[in-house]
């Protein structure tokens, strides 16, 4: 009988860690997912931004142009229209992790367009960039 109560207790113990394994890759990921002509990117807010820069494993990166301000954290500032020319600045890895902004989201689209057809697969973009970050009255840098 302890046998088979052994037995029992293992099974529940193994069945339960590999739900909570399960549940954890499951684990959904900041924003949507969009898609631009087959490629895939995320779409997140300005406060799944803000979360996401308390642990930040990314690079962020400020497409506006003229420029004017950054969110804080930023690492790199190419303007959208000289981003084909300045990938080098960007990481060789094309898994990379990138979150993309710009003042209103218009510039952000077009860089993530160079982007992803440029083989990077790991490409955020936060909505309605500065415009909307200043509006939840989050703060910026010069």
């Amino acid at each position: 009988m302890k046998k088979k109560f052994n037995t029992i207790y293992s099974l529940l113990i193994a069945a339960f860690l590999l739900t909570a394994c399960q549940a954890a890759e499951k684990a959904p990921q900041a924003g949507i997912e969009a898609d631009m002509g087959g490629y895939k990117y995320r779409v997140i807010s300005v406060t799944e931004a803000q979360s996401m820069l308390e642990n930040k494993d990314f690079i962020m990166l400020n497409v506006y142009t003229p420029w004017e301000k950054d969110i804080p954290q930023t690492d790199l500032r190419i303007g959208y229209d000289v981003l084909p020319e300045n990938m080098h600045q960007l990481p060789a890895e094309k898994d990379a992790k990138i979150v993309v902004y710009c003042l209103s989201g218009g510039m952000s689209k077009k860089a993530v367009a160079t982007l992803v057809t440029s083989g990077y697969t790991n490409i955020w973009m936060i909505d309605g960039g500065l415009t909307s970050w200043e509006a939840a009255g989050l703060p910026t840098e010069k």
